[in-house]
């Protein structure tokens, strides 16, 4: 599933998704069954029901919602003669809400249906039924003392105040060359068996034949990386970059980018080459900024069932960026 390789990046969408499919089922269920309310109204009639005439303004409050998502129900429960507005006689300033007797005899009629969505959805979900709502609970209380949006935004400053910094290979770090370009390869494509054999040895197919492999670091996290492969004297190959998704936009691959030029420059390099996909057109346009040039077929004998695009690092004669 698309959204779950996203992780925390799509947490909203992902509960929005299952908010809709609960929805969606809630609905089903009461149209088979000739309940005469909708799924999305259960919230405010049935704390209306409990609670007894309430403000809109209360009402959001008890629900988790805002007042102007109440106040749009409110009115929609209105026009289907489930509630009506009257002035609070303490406060002629404020309506409150107030269930219809058209309501009351729906509702009442609802305890069956009630109990069979309780057995339903813990038939449906088994033990995480249970495990479920204890999460909720749970992120409900951590919302309530850190709002989400403060915290990313402090988030935001700690990152944009923290330098990039590009660091050579060390042992310590090659699993992070695996897990980078497994990433990227796993989404887009899929991991070749040359692909296997590099990324789990590049001390024996990239240092010892004589390359190079570059890490980005923020702090302590490892966020991308590539790697210089000199394929035979002077001849060297720009391979094996990936940057995490969740850290794009810091400038990770054009400074590791940069890097391996100048490691192809500080050995004398003659030639510098890569191989990539048509379908990567925003890594392509970072390759064409830094000099690379495409060439009219794909490079004689490579190695990539992926590879349709063949590009040759030619500063002098590509279109820099300004």
């Amino acid at each position: 599933m698309y959204l779950a390789s996203l992780g925390k990046l799509a947490l909203g969408s992902r509960l929005k998704a299952l908010s809709d499919h609960f929805y969606g089922a809630a609905d089903e269920v009461y149209r088979t069954l000739g309940a005469p309310i909708e799924s999305r109204w259960l919230p405010v009639l049935r704390y209306l029901w409990d609670a007894g005439p309430n403000t809109v303004t209360d009402v959001a409050h008890a629900i988790g919602q805002t007042h102007s998502a109440v106040s749009q129900l409110t009115d929609k429960l209105v026009r289907a003669g489930m509630v009506r507005r009257r002035r609070d006689p303490a406060d002629g300033r404020r309506s409150v809400l107030t269930l219809t007797d058209k309501a009351h005899a729906a509702l009442a009629g609802l305890g069956p249906i009630w109990c069979a969505v309780q057995r339903g959805v813990s038939s449906s979900l088994e033990a995480h039924a249970a495990q479920l709502l204890d999460a909720i609970a749970a992120c409900e209380r951590s919302l309530q003392e850190r709002p989400v949006a403060a915290a990313i935004l402090a988030e935001h400053e700690a990152i944009k105040a923290t330098p990039l910094r590009i660091v050579p290979y060390e042992p310590a770090l090659r699993e992070h060359f695996y897990r980078l370009n497994a990433q990227w390869l796993e989404r887009h494509f899929r991991i070749e068996e040359i692909d296997r054999a590099v990324l789990s040895d590049p001390e024996r197919y990239i240092l010892q034949p004589g390359g190079a492999i570059f890490f980005a670091r923020l702090d302590e996290e490892v966020i991308g990386t590539c790697a210089l492969l000199q394929e035979s004297p002077g001849v060297f190959e720009l391979t094996k970059m990936g940057v995490d998704e969740t850290f794009r936009g810091l400038g990770a691959g054009k400074r590791l980018l940069g890097a391996c030029i100048a490691e192809f420059h500080r050995r004398g390099g003659q030639t510098l080459f890569l191989e990539s996909n048509s379908r990567l057109q925003t890594a392509l346009r970072m390759y064409e900024k830094a000099g690379f040039v495409m060439q009219p077929s794909v490079r004689p004998g490579s190695h990539y069932e992926r590879a349709d695009v063949y590009m040759i690092y030619r500063p002098e004669t590509s279109p820099r960026e300004s």
